[in-house]
């Protein structure tokens, strides 16, 4: 007899194997960690079969998860695609949702998806740029959520988290060895003035080495290990590493990580994302 597989499992098992872990994953769905765990143990059981390699704070996929994770993202595609087209659809549209750069990663993508998942006729124009212009465009009205980066939340706002500020470097690169320290920032970074008065303050001399108005000018240079650059603690991306400068560097201080939305109570599509992304923050 035919067995039929359980989309909530293979829903979870995907969301799992694309966040790196049951906790991120967890947030991501709305669930509790133990419900996701039940489900991939659901699944594991079903298939007899392992799916993950389980270390301490981490998952792998193994050889059958990696051969499961095909299938899997075909039949949920498959599935939302059906329900899109045979059910009513209420709502339609056009959200935008205004991100800084440097954290559209890791929480963004997941979050647009489950979006897109449940309300499939909404479109989300993601816009990506520096926080005081996303703030700009919000008190116009051409924004209906932004992320942004800050010392403060003003009235409206929600602090999501607050993180320490890192330098950053290529891996296992000797840039921030160099003095004058060359620096690498975008001419409207928020966090330049930070770290230009902590190198002041610490009697470190510098020079901006790299100055654009492109964060991929910033990146290659960075990933090149001609000068260092700052970033929020957990939003390293894989090019670049944290610079483990024993002392060598201030201490930079932390940023909050604060969401606007325009008029949230009155959207059930923009009450969902400010609920995800929300979510997604609790992990990062």
């Amino acid at each position: 007899m035919a067995r039929n597989m359980d989309m909530t499992a293979l829903r979870s098992f995907v969301a799992v194997a694309d966040a790196g872990g049951v906790t991120r994953a967890a947030g991501l769905l709305n669930l509790t960690q133990s419900a996701v765990s039940m489900q991939l143990k659901r699944l594991e059981e079903a298939l007899d079969l392992s799916l993950f390699e389980r270390a301490h704070r981490t998952v792998n996929l193994t050889a059958s998860g990696e051969q499961l994770l095909g299938y899997a993202r075909k039949m949920l595609s498959l599935n939302d695609e059906a329900l899109s087209r045979l059910t009513a659809q209420e709502f339609e549209g056009e959200i935008t949702l205004g991100v800084p750069h440097d954290i559209v990663y890791p929480a963004i993508p997941q979050v647009l998806r489950r979006l897109h998942e449940m309300y499939p006729r909404i479109r989300v124009q993601l816009l990506s740029s520096f926080t005081r212009a996303l703030k700009g465009q919000f008190d116009r009205g051409e924004v209906d959520v932004i992320l942004t980066t800050e010392d403060h939340c003003d009235p409206g706002g929600k602090i999501l988290c607050e993180k320490p500020l890192i330098w950053l470097g290529a891996p296992g690169g000797q840039a921030w060895r160099q003095r004058p320290l060359r620096l690498a920032f975008e001419k409207n970074c928020i966090f330049r003035k930070g770290a230009i008065e902590a190198l002041d303050a610490a009697g470190i001399p510098w020079e901006m080495g790299v100055e654009s108005n492109s964060s991929r000018t910033i990146d290659a240079s960075v990933s090149a290990d001609l000068a260092v650059h700052v970033m929020i603690e957990g939003s390293e991306p894989d090019y670049a590493e944290r610079i483990a400068h024993g002392g060598a560097l201030p201490e930079l201080r932390t940023t909050k990580v604060n969401m606007y939305a325009r008029n949230p109570d009155k959207s059930e599509v923009i009450t969902e994302l400010t609920g995800l992304i929300e979510q997604a923050w609790k992990t990062f």
